[in-house]
């Protein structure tokens, strides 16, 4: 691996390796962008940074244990790879880490594990199973002075102090790099259907999702596709706007929960079922936003409120300004994609009107990204705590500068 100034990329293979870049950068006082395939590097600020450390040949799993339920890789391997492995053994990541790829025009299947802990990935499961954060043991990773670190360990049950695996969580790459990651895997489900409510508002879809989820169906996901969206999930399938409701187990616990929750959404009126194959399809376009994956720029937004608020926060926002937009999480995940521009003021200002919550830019143009907090900005506190982190992971700041928000101009001499 070359180390030199003026080299596009840093592309280490091993962990020492990766220690060695990073100290070499520390010493030259050289930025660096932290990417594993770079299939999530236009979230974010834009950065300027002098090399890219590219973690794209430090893959491989390390680890994997199917009667322990314990998988540990390297930073750098795609997901495709792993959940290959995996389902040859009946197993997953139960919160079903989505896929940014296609919404932000690259090809799909080139997020690695590394980036799947550092932006803490989930999906449609996220209400029951949580997110990456929820199912890590360990991991090791390289900090912004150099040093190799190690937390966590690779048994289920582990009990440790301060947990640094949970910590890199989120941190987009702006703390540590991460070299190794080991997760719990769980069985995957035997079968799985949808239950599908047509021609309901956003306020009546709310309430049926409410209260499904509230039953002892053992829902695992529930969405609300408005008209606006229907017709760009399934190859069209959906004749009119979709409340649709996951369940998953075997067969005949499927088949008997599906008749009962049919039973109890009736005054909503008639239910249709998804029968596996499709079911699958359907929520892994939920999960990947296939609607707003149009090869364009336009911006869109993922917003996390109470599942109540969701749709009087749409519902609010359509006052103002042209969006598009469909709900997850029982209508407390909102992907929003703005037809008309992109207030971030506006938009926070309607978030915190109906109970508070939080908001990402995940794809702009960098012109917008450059101009707006990306990334919700942390109150006083937390924001507190997160510069103490940096200053102690990454002192000079050479780890994805300006990521997570605006670089401090320097204090005049």
């Amino acid at each position: 691996m070359t180390m030199k100034s003026g080299d596009p990329h840093l592309r280490p293979a091993t962990e020492d390796q990766v220690r060695d870049a990073v100290a070499w950068a520390a010493a030259e006082k050289t930025p660096l962008e932290i990417v594993g395939q770079g299939s999530k590097r236009a979230i974010g600020r834009p950065m300027q940074t002098a090399e890219t450390l590219s973690l794209a040949d430090l893959n491989g799993l390390t680890l994997y244990e199917p009667d322990e339920l314990v998988l540990a890789a390297w930073a750098g391997t795609p997901l495709v790879e792993i959940e290959k492995v995996l389902a040859e053994n009946n197993q997953r990541f139960e919160f079903e880490p989505m896929d940014y790829g296609p919404l932000l025009g690259e090809e799909p299947g080139r997020g690695t594990i590394g980036g799947m802990l550092a932006a803490n990935l989930a999906g449609p499961r996220r209400l029951k199973a949580g997110a990456a954060r929820d199912h890590v043991l360990g991991i090791r990773c390289v900090t912004g002075r150099g040093e190799i670190v190690k937390s966590g360990g690779r048994v289920v049950k582990n009990v440790t102090g301060y947990d640094l695996s949970k910590g890199l969580a989120g941190s987009w790459g702006t703390l540590a790099v991460l070299t190794e990651v080991t997760m719990k895997v769980l069985p995957r489900a035997q079968t799985e259907a949808t239950l599908v409510l047509f021609g309901l508002t956003d306020s009546d879809a709310t309430a049926a999702m409410s209260l499904a989820m509230g039953s002892s169906g053992e829902v695992a996901c529930a969405a609300h596709l408005p008209e606006s969206v229907k017709g760009r999930f399934i190859d069209g399938q959906l004749p009119r706007a979709a409340t649709v409701l996951r369940l998953e187990g075997f067969g005949p616990s499927v088949d008997y929960r599906f008749e009962r929750l049919a039973q109890l959404l009736a005054p909503f009126g008639p239910t249709e079922r998804l029968d596996d194959a499709q079911s699958r399809q359907l929520w892994q376009e939920v999960r990947d936003v296939k609607p707003f994956a149009d090869g364009t720029m336009r911006p869109v937004w993922r917003v996390s409120v109470a599942p109540m608020e969701g749709h009087a926060l749409v519902a609010a926002l359509r006052l103002k300004a042209g969006i598009d937009a469909f709900y997850d999480w029982q209508g407390g995940l909102v992907w929003l994609r703005m037809e008309a521009g992109a207030d971030a003021v506006g938009l926070r200002q309607a978030i915190r009107a109906v109970g508070g919550g939080h908001a990402t830019l995940v794809r702009a143009a960098p012109e917008l990204r450059r101009s707006v907090d990306v990334f919700q900005p942390q109150p006083g506190p937390l924001a507190a705590l997160s510069a103490r982190l940096k200053a102690e992971f990454d002192p000079i700041g050479i780890l994805n500068p300006g990521r997570m928000a605006a670089l401090k101009a320097p204090e005049p001499a």
